[in-house]
């Protein structure tokens, strides 16, 4: 059996990475998907109070549950097993790539926003990154 990591972040473009596996899935390739959100670190200025912080990391975790029930629900209804949700606080290429170390994915797929940095046209600076940290096969869909 294909395990897969996929990337979701809420976009539309994450829909078409799950629709793409869906695809893969009612083609007849056995596969699971571990589905992963990954959230910058909150950037605080200045000082405050610790209510405030804990607020602010509930407060997005929620989203990070919200994006990943979203995407359990739509890969659900595109035919993929998902095994698992995961949400990881970081840079997100680095802890995608890591996050498919630590599940043992066959496979990282992703979609891509295309809004990479100058001289990266066509796929975006997350997904360019992913390819090029991780040593497994990347997947990208547009």
């Amino acid at each position: 059996m294909l395990k897969m990591l996929l990337a979701v972040d809420g976009s539309v473009h994450s829909l078409q990475a799950i629709d793409a596996v869906g695809r893969m899935a009612r083609g007849g390739v056995p596969l699971e998907a571990v589905l992963l959100n990954v959230r910058n670190p909150p950037a605080f200025y200045g000082e405050l109070p610790v209510l405030s912080i804990d607020e602010i990391e509930a407060a997005q975790i929620k989203a990070q549950d919200e994006v990943l029930t979203a995407a359990q629900t739509a890969a659900t209804a595109a035919g993929v097993k998902v095994r698992s949700t995961e949400r990881a606080v970081g840079l997100p290429a680095p802890e995608i790539v890591r996050v498919a170390g630590e599940q043992a994915v066959d496979q990282i797929v992703l979609g891509t926003h295309g809004r990479g940095a100058m001289g990266s046209l066509f796929i975006g600076s997350v997904a360019q990154q992913v390819v090029h940290l991780s040593k497994l096969p990347v997947l990208l869909v547009k």
